[in-house]
């Protein structure tokens, strides 16, 4: 215990200590003492809700140039979400019921009590389950598909479906008791699809009074959560929260008319951009799909500030995140699946599949610059809500071997092929085991992938996060950093040195947990070259090699095929074991892939290991 408070304030630093250590005091506190709680309450006064103005005519032309069968995918969410069946993490159909049990977790047909206060409820509970479930259906994102299957059809039961969910929401839902209260980051997505849809079907004239009151009350509600709890995101979480959390700040202080604020909540999201976004573009929660989150939050501010009038100032990082991202990027938009993996994609505004990363990145690159990044496509459907015009000149820029120093990730490319491999040295708060974690992408194939997430919650999540759920070398029993929790990580591992050249990468860390990892790969035309050096107190050394492909042992390595073609060779000496596996490329989906593990013996403290990597 000692060991690991003593890491603790080593990384995560003093003032973060103390402030967390604040946050639990006043849960007990309030626990006990009830009536604390109004001391975090503030009072306002919303105004006015119309913070939001689309020009929804080029949108409605574009949904109806889709394909019927692109049409029928939206209508169909639309429909599904009206008899209480919603699109959950962007994959799987939760049923919540008819009308909606805003507090059911329906993978386990438990819920959690909507008459307790939020913080009397916990975060992890085994017989009600993950709570990311219960939190899914009141977002309300489902709204947005009531709004686009409206555009696309002029049905009026979306509208009576958006109404009358609303009300039943506010029913079910009184300020801060029950689930759906627990987290500020929760209120304002809510908030903010209410006031995205209620524009849509104000501009059709179907909004009534009894509409735009329930809509004034969900922005006071959600407001007053992320003001009476704004501490924690601020001072303690440091993540995609805290940009959410600000955005929330931003809207509620403009509906309440308060200038101060409104000025104050923009402030804190440069000074936030800077502590966050790294000069390369890196984002410190080490993930890309927190990272893509986050820019979502950035297009929706940049339409808001159309109302506001005022901007953020900090783009120059937000710009280079947005290339990052865009240099890992496969042909179909697709990434590493870097990281932690929650399944969010808070606006789900065009057609494009959840990992599709060029809805996002094309918006953002438009606002930055006023140029495409890509060729006009299905992903400018996002791009017509947040950013206007599609008719904008495309930026061609060139795909080629690439170093993010100050962040850690590195690509090298060959023909047809590029790896990407990973070496922080840590900022902030890490969450996967994944050090010297390789990724390799063939012809649009992910040959070698990261295992994902899969749930916050399970067993199958805690071994996908941890060393053995990556494409590393693990020492038997022993982990690259330590954790307690779904959440909490100490010990980090340190990037002891790091070289990148256009066919090179040399990088090497050090575990605290007694060993340390030197990985070299060079580039050729169509393969890799890959060379590993591990020193620490073990009898072996296992090689871990993550594939979808179906693998096949050799003399002197493995294959890996893909519909009976064999598309990647691995020449390499050791003992090779092939394990049923999984990976989770959407929060709480899983599917069996192949975990090759090459095992080698360690010899007076060092291994040293070669792997050729053929690409066909």
């Amino acid at each position: 215990m000692i060991k690991m408070l003593k890491s603790v304030l080593n990384e995560y630093g003093l003032d973060w200590t103390i402030n967390r250590g604040l946050y639990s005091a006043k849960l007990k506190i309030m626990t006990k003492i009830p009536v604390v709680e109004q001391l975090f309450e503030k009072r306002i006064s919303i105004k006015r809700i119309n913070i939001f103005d689309f020009d929804l005519e080029p949108i409605k032309e574009f949904l109806l140039k889709l394909s019927k069968k692109e049409q029928k995918i939206i209508i169909e969410v639309a429909d599904k979400a009206i008899n209480g069946v919603i699109t959950g993490f962007s994959s799987i159909d939760l049923d919540y019921g008819k009308p909606i049990n805003w507090h059911l977790n329906p993978l386990t047909g438990f819920e959690n009590n909507k008459e307790l206060k939020w913080y009397k409820i916990p975060d992890f509970d085994n017989e009600v389950g993950d709570i990311k479930v219960i939190w899914e259906a009141s977002r309300l994102t489902h709204f947005l598909y009531f709004a686009r299957a409206y555009l696309i059809t002029r049905d009026d039961k979306y509208y009576k479906a958006f109404s009358g969910q609303l009300e039943n929401w506010l029913k079910n839902n009184p300020y801060s008791y029950g689930s759906n209260y627990k987290c500020g980051q929760e209120a304002t997505l809510r908030m903010t699809n209410v006031l995205i849809s209620y524009s849509v079907f104000n501009y059709f004239g179907l909004i009534t009074e009894k509409d735009k009151q329930h809509v004034f009350e969900i922005v006071e509600g959600s407001y007053k959560k992320v003001l009476s709890n704004f501490f924690y995101a601020h001072k303690c979480i440091k993540n995609n929260h805290t940009f959410t959390e600000f955005l929330g700040l931003i809207i509620g202080a403009w509906c309440s008319e308060d200038n101060v604020k409104l000025q104050n909540a923009y402030k804190l999201m440069d000074k936030e951009i800077i502590n966050q976004f790294l000069p390369d573009g890196g984002f410190t929660q080490y993930s890309f799909n927190y990272h893509r989150f986050t820019l979502q939050i950035f297009e929706c501010l940049f339409k808001i500030s159309e109302k506001t009038g005022i901007y953020i100032t900090e783009t120059e990082r937000i710009k280079n995140s947005i290339l990052l991202l865009y240099n890992v990027q496969a042909e179909n938009g697709d990434v590493p699946n870097y990281g932690s993996n929650d399944g969010a994609l808070i606006f789900p505004l065009s057609i494009c599949d959840y990992r599709d990363f060029r809805p996002v990145l094309n918006t953002m690159y438009v606002l930055m610059t006023g140029k495409r990044l890509y060729e006009k496509g299905p992903y400018d459907e996002e791009l017509l809500w947040f950013g206007g015009s599609t008719d904008l000149p495309v930026e061609r820029r060139t795909l080629k071997s690439i170093a993010f120093e100050y962040s850690g990730f590195y690509v090298l490319r060959s023909e047809d092929s590029f790896l990407m491999t990973c070496l922080q040295d840590y900022k902030s708060r890490p969450a996967h085991m994944d050090q010297l974690h390789i990724d390799i992408w063939h012809k649009g194939i992910n040959v070698l992938c990261d295992s994902g997430t899969h749930s916050y919650a399970s067993e199958l999540g805690k071994e996908l996060s941890s060393t053995i759920g990556h494409n590393v070398v693990k020492l038997p029993g022993i982990e690259q950093m330590n954790k307690r929790g779904a959440f909490l990580v100490t010990d980090w591992t340190k990037q002891d040195s790091a070289f990148h050249s256009d066919s090179e990468f040399k990088g090497k860390m050090e575990s605290k947990n007694g060993y340390s990892h030197e990985r070299i790969i060079r580039t050729f035309k169509k393969s890799y070259l890959i060379e590993d050096w591990v020193k620490g107190e073990s009898k072996t050394c296992d090689f871990i090699f993550h594939t979808p492909c179906e693998v096949k042992i050799k003399e002197n390595g493995f294959v890996l095929f893909m519909d009976n073609n064999e598309i990647v060779s691995v020449k390499t000496e050791g003992d090779i074991s092939i394990i049923e596996s999984y990976r989770s490329l959407y929060y709480l989906r899983k599917e069996k892939i192949n975990r090759v593990q090459v095992t080698q013996e360690v010899n007076n403290g060092i291994c040293n290991a070669k792997f050729e990597i053929t690409l066909h």
